[in-house]
């Protein structure tokens, strides 16, 4: 047997797991590690802990199965994240972290002369805290002595390659969401990087992603008990990973994942850059260039989470809609606003916040559970809204993650879109196994992604809009649609 390993380095911990050519999973493990918080907002991390973690995961993981049978490993992670290495390939300093707001008192300046930019105007409304671009320009305002060291900056995933292979390289995600990349040219900005006063050469180069980025080094063989001339991919990001999962790049049909947060993504060949959501560039093999496009809710399971457990303090879910007239939904009322923590891609608002509206005397328990379900389901129709999309998901949009489970949740989905709405599985999840499959048909030649994706991604049930309930929500819809310039005056 050929076996294939996906690595993914989340934000928290680290995912590693094998499987075989045909997709099926035969181990797993995670190994956790702690974020430093040295200051207000700040979040950084040494990253010689992800290694660590990646190291005992793969002791555990290898010891259930034969590791002299491993063919290749693929890497994913965290995006933005950026490290920055001296010419002895040591880390400067603790990695700047994708969630790190220290920069916010940089940015306005920064995004106006972005914005004055001929070629690269647009990545004025790109550029936030948490950015490589903006974290480096951090260091080099701050810290100026750890900035004249770096001999090569690398990003998130890519530090464990580097570990594992002594080889510097980037692949078009991570360089492409970096706010460093022309977009257009595809290539390293050199407009971006005089306004920002960065050398050129601790720029990476940008490969696809099944491309080889080298061999495992010895070291790593005699640990882990591998065979000679493992290759080790040059890896992504953690959504367009996520993303080959689902089938969402062969297939071009858009994926809405519902979990803590929302995200909505969808593949396509262009860059639309009037339509709202991040864009994405991923390539499997430096050649041909995929557009990734995603957008997000913030507060989507995480507003259901915080109803049930933080104020109904309740542990059963299908115990709360568990006896739902479906047939009367649409006619409550009451409203939910569901951006608690803030907004990215509707609104570009991180102070935005939300509210129960029109409560009455009249109202009950189940009444506000169903209004913050709801409640994100506007949210999800605006999101597809304002990335333009609504002609892709005429034909259905899948659905994964744990709100997918939840027939109450997929009819309101429907509903309240109106379009069918498909519950998505696949042999396993997550970017990880993405990754891993990516790596499995890299290695073999008789394979072909759209054949492996056929027999691990599975559609279940299908929910379809219902006429009445879509006409009681379409007016409900419009009223929502109302509530932000309304919350705005109130703040005003």
């Amino acid at each position: 047997m050929r076996y294939y390993v996906g690595i993914d380095m989340g934000t928290s911990s680290v995912k590693a797991l094998f499987m075989d050519k045909e997709g099926r999973v035969c181990g797993e493990c995670v190994r956790s590690y702690t974020v430093s918080e040295p200051g207000p907002g700040w979040k950084e991390i040494e990253p010689e802990l992800w290694m660590d973690a990646v190291t005992n995961a793969l002791e555990e993981l290898l010891r259930q199965g034969d590791a002299k049978q491993i063919e290749s490993i693929g890497v994913t992670g965290q995006m933005h994240t950026v490290i920055m290495l001296d010419e002895e390939g040591k880390s400067v300093r603790p990695a700047l972290m994708w969630n790190d707001t220290r920069t916010a008192g940089l940015l306005a300046d920064i995004r106006r002369q972005i914005g004055n930019a001929t070629e690269v105007s647009y990545l004025a409304n790109v550029i936030s805290t948490g950015s490589p671009a903006m974290n480096l320009y951090w260091l080099k305002q701050y810290e100026p002595e750890n900035f004249e060291r770096i001999r090569k900056f690398l990003i998130g995933p890519d530090y464990i390659v580097y570990r594992l292979t002594g080889k510097y390289q980037t692949d078009y995600c991570e360089a492409s969401t970096s706010s460093l990349f022309d977009l257009n040219s595809r290539k390293w900005s050199p407009e971006i990087r005089d306004i920002l006063g960065f050398p050129e050469e601790i720029y990476p180069e940008v490969k696809g992603s099944l491309e080889t980025a080298g061999t495992i080094k010895e070291e790593w063989i005699q640990k882990f008990g591998l065979k000679k001339e493992v290759k080790v991919m040059v890896g992504t990001g953690d959504n367009p990973a996520a993303a080959i999962a689902t089938g969402c790049f062969q297939k071009k049909y858009p994926v809405l994942s519902l979990g803590t947060s929302g995200v909505l993504m969808h593949a396509g060949e262009h860059t639309e850059f009037h339509a709202k959501g991040k864009k994405i560039l991923f390539s499997f093999d430096g050649k041909e260039i995929h557009v990734l496009v995603q957008g997000v809710v913030q507060s989507c399971g995480n507003s259901f989470s915080w109803w049930m457990k933080n104020i109904l303090q309740a542990d059963a879910f299908d115990e709360e809609i568990g006896h739902v007239d479906m047939d009367k939904l649409g006619t409550n009322t009451l409203l939910f606003y569901p951006h608690l923590t803030g907004d990215k891609t509707i609104y570009a608002d991180p102070l935005v916040r939300g509210g129960f509206l029109g409560i009455g005397t009249d109202c009950s328990r189940e009444d506000m559970t169903i209004a913050v379900m709801e409640g994100i389901c506007f949210a999800v129709r605006q999101l597809a809204e304002e990335m333009r999309l609504e002609s892709e998901i005429q034909t259905g949009l899948r659905v994964i993650g744990g709100g997918s489970k939840n027939d109450v949740w997929m009819q309101i989905l429907a509903d309240v879109l109106g379009v069918k709405m498909i519950q998505h599985k696949s042999a396993s999840g997550g970017a990880g196994y993405g990754i891993a499959l990516a790596a499995a048909v890299e290695d073999n030649p008789e394979l072909s992604m759209e054949e492996i994706i056929e027999k691990t991604v599975i559609s279940g049930r299908e929910y379809l809009p219902r006429e009445k309930q879509a006409a009681l929500y379409e007016r409900k819809y419009q009223r929502y649609r109302k509530i932000y310039e309304a919350m705005k005056l109130i703040d005003a």
